[in-house]
């Protein structure tokens, strides 16, 4: 088996949401490490160019767009300014997402739930339709691979937010009706859905509510949080043509968690 042929992603372009840190910067340096010139999104600069001098490390072309793609009509212009600057993108790698606040249900005002699910599923749609336009008309075999979470799968106890698993198992059936209409075209529409990884928005959660992860590691089989880096090679595997005949799929990877 020759690992170029079926893993390598020389001469690809791909597009990561919110690729400048934490899982999206990690499939954003595996993807490269692969062959694939980059495309990131993020809200700081800094963050940005600290990524792209990265992948530049591994001889690849890279595009930064700093954007606050919660918005949605933010992301739209971004996602639509890429895909100018670019072409048609190979590879699409919706990644923005994250829970922000702690709230019960009967708390929880229409104005947050409606932020929380632009953040987590409306950025998903906007990229999925505008790059997935893009690789219709170019006729390519493109690869869109969507973030969504274990919480699309179950209630995390202790913690408030619902709108966070609301937001993701939406995301999990847009993916499987996308891969569904986009498969006669040969573009495939994927999910991964990441357990806890020790990114620093969660070490950031630790500092506030230690007790949240702690009971979360306590569940983990494995007994530990993931490594951001251990997501660069599911993504890379979605991402090429070894994963030609998978569409609509969602691979869970959390050390075990939701097995209980």
């Amino acid at each position: 088996m020759s690992f170029e042929k079926w893993f390598g992603l020389s001469g690809k372009r791909a597009i990561i949401t919110g690729g400048s840190r934490g899982l999206g910067r990690a499939m954003a340096m595996a993807l490269a490490e692969a062959g694939a010139d980059i495309a990131i999104t993020g809200r700081t600069q800094d963050t940005l160019d600290k990524t792209a001098a990265e992948i530049s490390a591994f001889g690849r072309m890279v595009w930064t767009f700093k954007a606050d793609m919660a918005v949605p009509a933010e992301c739209e212009t971004t996602l639509e300014r890429i895909v100018k600057e670019i072409g048609a993108p190979d590879i699409l790698i919706n990644n923005l997402g994250n829970r922000e606040v702690n709230v019960s249900i009967e708390a929880e005002s229409l104005e947050t739930w409606q932020r929380m699910i632009d953040l987590n599923l409306t950025t998903c749609f906007l990229g999925t339709k505008i790059a997935g336009a893009v690789m219709l008309a170019a006729k390519k075999k493109g690869r869109i691979i969507n973030i969504a979470s274990i919480s699309a799968l179950i209630a995390n106890r202790g913690i408030g937010g619902r709108d966070y698993e609301t937001g993701k198992a939406a995301v999990l059936h847009f993916t499987r009706c996308a891969g569904a209409d986009w498969a006669p075209h040969g573009i495939t529409v994927n999910a991964i859905c990441p357990g806890l990884f020790m990114t620093d928005i969660n070490k950031e959660w630790n500092e506030k509510n230690p007790e949240v992860i702690e009971a979360f590691l306590e569940n983990v089989p494995m007994g530990r949080a993931g490594i951001p880096d251990e997501i660069g090679p599911l993504a890379v595997f979605l991402a090429s043509d070894a994963s030609a005949y998978v569409t609509g799929a969602s691979y869970v990877i959390d050390g075990g968690y939701t097995l209980w």
